[in-house]
């Protein structure tokens, strides 16, 4: 009986429109879209596969009055900016020679042969844009109703031709695999960990910060440490503290965070966050995050004074990793001291190093009594005000 894909999205207008535009016989849904449909899950981005060349596809979308973008034209990538969402237009191609970071492509007319060049089963699923009928080449329907994530052909092959596909496939294991995995992608994975050493860190950093922002990454990353593919690219981790941090997430129904979960695979070392952050390429922010919670200790703090301290966000790294209650911060917002050095100067203070003194001192009372109003700063600065003067 032949697979048809059932999806709402199917029936956008501006979708229909692009139908037209390329032809019907000349496109299929592809990828990720047709892979989530097919298992219920929310679709975000959608891609086709034609086997039209991109000048062709320029052409008609701008006759069909469809603004494009060649968003990677030298791959065969167009990408139609349509009112419900952009559409990636990628045209068939075939591999003629890659290097493990890189492919060099031509264009084709063959699905069978497009598809055959994809990572995994569930990924070279196409569908017709009309009928939704699927076509599967390699047994990717099969594999999703099994949740089991493997390499399309030889998995070794595939690997070679782009390394970051052996992180790909865990982070793919991690959202829709089961146990056991395929025996033969995990060994393949761990024959060429090595591999991963040749890619650009920000490429791998990218790759663990998508698999670290999952649901339960842990134990997939456990699994990584186990077949030597961990160590490779992060060997100061430790996945049983992510496990723990998952564990306190979920009991106190925090939303995942990649940032935090990196944090608790490395150990409480600042120096070492700052090189792995600077290794994984992660922006200033997150560096400064992944800083703060490697300065954590093991001394309790109240969470809303941490909070006030740090920063909401990195407060809720160090109480969480700890697997400290959090439910004092929930709709907190973080107050703003209503003291100012003016104020100070007013009551006779010289402006200066004592005016600074005077505000720390009533700000660490201030915090220390639960952030009261400002009728109790006031009584706060006149008790400090009373003992510099006495």
């Amino acid at each position: 009986m032949t697979k048809r894909l059932e999806a709402a999205w199917l029936h956008r207008e501006d979708l229909a429109g692009l139908v037209t535009a390329l032809g019907h016989d000349n496109a299929r849904y592809v990828g990720g879209a047709v892979r989530d449909s097919l298992l219920g899950l929310p679709v975000k981005d959608i891609d086709m596969a034609s086997v039209l060349v991109p000048s062709a596809v320029i052409e008609r979308l701008q006759d069909a009055g469809i603004r494009s973008v060649p968003t990677g034209i030298e791959h065969g990538t167009v990408t139609a900016i349509l009112p419900g969402g952009p559409v990636e237009i990628t045209t068939l191609r075939h591999d003629v020679s890659t290097d493990g970071r890189r492919a060099t492509v031509v264009f084709a007319n063959d699905w069978r042969e497009d598809a055959a060049r994809r990572d995994f089963t569930m990924n070279a699923l196409y569908a017709d844009p009309l009928t939704g009928e699927i076509f599967d080449w390699f047994g990717g329907n099969l594999d999703l109703e099994l949740r089991r994530v493997r390499f399309i052909g030889d998995a070794r092959q595939r690997i070679r031709e782009d390394h970051l596909r052996i992180l790909r496939y865990f982070r793919f294991q991690a959202r829709f695999g089961t146990t056991p995995a395929d025996a033969e992608a995990e060994a393949a994975c761990a024959e060429l960990a090595a591999t991963l050493k040749g890619l650009s860190r920000e490429r791998v950093g990218a790759e663990m910060m998508n698999l670290l922002g999952l649901p339960d990454p842990a134990p997939t990353v456990r699994r990584m440490r186990e077949l030597g593919v961990l160590p490779v690219i992060l060997p100061e981790a430790d996945p049983e503290g992510l496990a723990a941090l998952v564990a306190a997430e979920t009991a106190q129904s925090q939303a995942p965070d990649a940032v935090r979960r990196l944090a608790a695979l490395l150990p409480a070392q600042v120096s070492l966050a700052e090189h792995v952050a600077s290794r994984f390429r992660l922006s200033a922010a997150q560096k400064k995050r992944l800083a703060l919670a490697a300065a954590r200790n093991d001394a309790p703090v109240e969470p809303r004074t941490l909070a006030y301290r740090i920063g909401r966000d990195a407060a809720l790294d160090r109480l969480l990793i700890a697997g400290a209650d959090v439910s004092s911060l929930a709709d907190w917002g973080t107050p703003q001291f209503p003291l100012k050095g003016g104020q100070i100067v007013a009551r006779g203070v010289g402006a200066g190093p004592e005016v600074a003194r005077i505000m720390k001192h009533v700000e660490d009372a201030w915090v220390a009594e639960g952030f009261p109003d400002a009728g109790r700063v006031e009584a706060l600065l006149d008790k400090a005000l009373a003992e510099m003067r006495a």
